[in-house]
């Protein structure tokens, strides 16, 4: 059954920009790998701080390759001290 996350990322003042464009940079990385099928980047209308990716993973498994490549541990180090928060919510579809 396919995996479906949510993960919203919260930029701090003056870092939205810089987050964005590192969040950005994950998306074309990401969609190649093996057991993406959906992942996409979206910003609040209202705090353009606020970012969440929608993914949809073939495979909790491949979910968690993806967690460990080197694009995802690099974009650490290009939001370090950027980024208030993190909320990841892993979720399975039921209709």
């Amino acid at each position: 059954m396919p995996l479906t996350i949510l993960a919203i990322i919260t930029a701090l003042p003056d870092h939205h920009d810089a987050v964005r464009a590192a969040l950005h940079a994950l998306i074309a990385p990401t969609r190649a790998e093996p057991g993406c099928i959906a992942y996409d980047l979206h910003v609040d209308n209202d705090e353009p701080g606020v970012f969440m990716f929608y993914e949809t993973w073939k495979s909790r498994d491949l979910w968690q390759d993806h967690m460990q490549s080197a694009h995802i541990k690099a974009n650490g180090p290009a939001t370090e001290g950027k980024v208030a928060s993190v909320t990841l919510h892993e979720m399975t579809q039921i209709g």
